[in-house]
Order: structure tokens, then C-alpha cells, then sequence
């Protein structure tokens, strides 16, 4: 039977979210709005995010190159999302210069992030610097400090570097590593997952957004030792050149490669179809919906409890509607005291 949504817990939660991109922001601007909220029954305490940190394209990737820093694109989404949309700086922050000089397609708050990074020799510290600045309703934490870069080993042997070129290839990889291996994760991170209550991993690109942070050593096993209820969102649409093919299922194998130790309590699904012009359009360009008709197969394949609601975003682009999302997340909670 389908089990459905409510949130009917009261309390105070510590809140952990994994991954990077567009993902992880949409999370966290509907998780924010729980954040230390007395007229919400159920309340967030703590919101964390960890981020990856492999992203080497357009503005960060410029940015990355010169100023040998990390990138500060996917933070700089998730600052903002976690701040006051009101506020003069978050606006300033989501600014994209244009015209064709040198600061051309960079962002304002990419720019900002990489003058904190010089003056304190700290890209963990900038961050940290930027929330306060921005006012953010939780706490940013890059998944390392360490300049790392993604690397791809495919199945014919070649081997293929940076985050750009691996979401391109449209070819089964073999082996996802980073580069350095040795990179450990912010203490503060490992310290936020020990003290959580749920931890979420999704939705977001597959192998560039969300497994880049559990290739960190010693932060899968973190979560995966965590007594938090661990939380799987589902990606909406497959992604082409990256995961084309590959269905609901089939992202779960994967993070289950990389991270053993990991086992899901809940994975949302969103249940509604997406429109017909949609189905045309992005099909269009390669992409499909996923996880409509996959929830017992997942249930069954890795005992989890599937949860469903309706979490699409109004509008021509299928998107992650970010309230319903956040419900649906808190809602796990309700579930797990239950059970228990």
C-alpha cells in the first residue's frame, strides 16, 4: 500500500543535507523556513549542509583555475538559499555581471567568496564569514578544504578528469575517485553528522553532485554510523550524458558502491506525472521521468520505506516544488516515531 505524507511529530531536530548543485539549494530554502519556527510542530534546531566541492565549470571553474581556491558556485546557492530573500546582499549575491570584460558571467557572490578566501587563506572560513554576512538560517560546510577534482576511470579504460567532462561522457563508469584521495572532511562536518537526527542525500546530479561528497574518506562512514534517520530524495528526471538510462533503482546501486556503509530509511518519490508537453520536451533532449512505478522494487530491493507525495514545482521546467520537499523530509521523522 502507498503510504503517504503527514507531519504530525512536535519537537526540535538537527538537520544534515548532502550533495551539491541546484539540489541541494532547493532542499534547503524549503528546509529554512522550519528553522527555529515555534508555530511550526515540528522545528529545526541545527540545519546543516555539506557540499561538494568539484565543480570546474563556467564562473567557479574560472575562478578555481586563477586563484587556486575551491569552487564557490554550488556554497554560494546555498548561502543564499539560506538566507533572507529580502535582503539587499542575498539579491547582490545572486548578481551575474555582464558584458565582455573579465568579470563577465562571473557572480557576485562568487567574487565575494574568493576575496574572503584570500584574505583568510581559508575557504571553510570565508564561508563561514559569507552566512554571517547574509544572515543564513544554517551552517555551510564544503565537504573538504582540500582542492580536489573529480576523476572518472570508464569501462574501456579511458580515464576522464574534471566534473564538466565526466557529466558529458554518456558512458558507464568504471571507477569515481578523487583526486587527492587522501582528503579528509571538515571536522565540523563529521561533528554535525554525529548530532544529527535526519540526514538527507538528494535530489541532484547523480555522480557530480551527490556521490563527490561521500568520496571524501571517512564521511560515508560517518553517516553511515549515524543513529540520524537517513533520507534518499529521488531525482525527478534522468539526466543526459550522465545518468541516461539509469532509473530510480539504479541510483540507489550506485551510491550503495560507493557507500557500503549507508542504508536508507526512507526514499522519497514524487507520485505525479509530469505533463505531456514536458514528456515531448525533455525527452526531446534525452531526459525521462524516473521513480513513478519503482517504489516497491526499492522497498523490496533495499528496505526502505518509501514515501510519496506530489513534489512538483508549477511551471514549463519540471523542478522539486522546495515546501513540499521540505514537508515530505520532516515527515520521515513522523514515520521513524511510529515505527519506534
Amino acid at each position: 500500500m502507498r503510504q503517504r505524507f503527514e507531519i504530525g511529530s512536535h519537537g526540535s531536530i538537527n538537520v544534515v543535507t548532502v550533495g551539491g548543485g541546484t539540489g541541494l539549494s532547493t532542499v534547503l530554502f524549503g528546509l529554512k523556513d522550519f528553522v527555529r519556527a515555534p508555530n511550526r510542530a515540528l522545528s529545526i534546531a541545527q540545519l546543516s549542509a555539506i557540499v561538494a566541492v568539484t565543480d570546474d565549470g563556467g564562473s567557479s571553474g574560472r575562478l578555481r583555475t586563477e586563484f587556486k581556491m575551491l569552487p564557490p558556485g554550488d556554497v554560494r546557492n546555498c548561502i543564499v538559499a539560506l538566507s533572507e530573500d529580502s535582503l539587499l546582499l542575498s539579491r547582490l549575491f545572486r548578481y551575474r555581471f555582464t558584458g565582455e570584460g573579465g568579470l563577465s558571467g562571473h557572480s557576485f557572490g562568487n567574487i565575494f567568496l574568493a576575496a574572503l578566501t584570500e584574505m583568510t587563506g581559508d575557504f571553510a572560513e570565508a564561508v563561514r564569514l559569507s552566512s554571517g554576512v547574509l544572515a543564513s538560517k544554517g551552517h555551510i560546510y564544503p565537504a573538504t578544504n582540500a582542492n580536489v577534482h573529480l576523476v572518472a576511470e570508464l569501462d574501456n579504460g579511458t580515464v576522464v578528469e574534471g566534473e564538466t567532462k565526466i557529466s558529458q561522457v554518456g558512458e558507464k563508469l568504471k571507477r569515481l575517485y578523487l583526486d587527492p584521495e587522501t582528503c579528509v572532511p571538515l571536522p565540523e562536518a563529521i561533528s554535525a553528522i554525529e548530532s544529527a537526527d535526519i540526514i538527507t542525500i538528494g535530489p541532484g546530479s547523480l555522480y557530480t553532485s551527490l556521490l563527490p561528497p561521500l568520496l571524501v574518506p571517512g564521511l560515508a562512514d560517518a553517516i553511515g554510523n549515524s543513529g540520524a534517520v537517513k533520507v534518499f530524495v529521488n531525482n525527478l528526471m534522468t539526466q543526459p550524458g550522465e545518468t541516461t538510462g539509469l532509473s530510480a533503482v539504479d541510483h540507489l546501486q550506485e551510491l550503495r558502491q560507493y557507500a557500503q556503509n549507508i542504508r536508507f530509511d526512507h526514499v522519497i518519490i514524487n507520485d505525479q506525472p509530469i505533463s505531456a508537453g514536458q514528456r515531448e520536451r525533455y525527452s526531446a533532449e534525452g531526459s525521462e521521468q524516473i521513480g513513478l512505478d519503482e517504489g516497491e522494487s526499492i522497498s523490496q530491493a533495499y528496505g526502505a520505506n518509501v514515501v510519496y507525495a506530489n513534489l512538483l514545482e508549477g511551471g514549463e521546467m519540471v523542478r522539486h516544488d522546495s515546501k513540499k520537499l521540505a514537508e515530505a523530509i520532516l515527515s520521515c521523522i513522523n514515520f521513524a516515531q511510529t515505527a519506534s
